[in-house]
C-alpha cells in the first residue's frame, strides 16, 4: 500500500465555520448553545464512561 503525500491545509480563523454541538436532554435533542450559562457549565462537566458487559452467573 502506497502512502499519498497530501498537502497540509491550514485555515485562517476567518475561513472557519463554527461547529454546533447538540445533546440529548429529556428524550429530545437540543443545541448546547441554547442552554443558559448554568446548563452549559453542567454539560462541560459531564463524565463519559462505559459500563462493562454483564456476565452470566457461574
Amino acid at each position: 500500500m502506497q502512502s499519498v503525500n497530501q498537502p497540509i491545509i491550514q485555515l485562517d480563523d476567518s475561513e472557519r465555520q463554527p461547529c454546533e454541538i447538540w445533546t440529548r436532554v429529556m428524550g429530545y435533542h437540543r443545541p448546547v448553545s441554547s442552554f443558559n450559562i448554568g446548563k452549559q457549565g453542567e454539560f462541560h462537566e459531564r463524565k463519559f464512561f462505559r459500563e462493562p458487559h454483564a456476565q452470566l452467573g457461574s
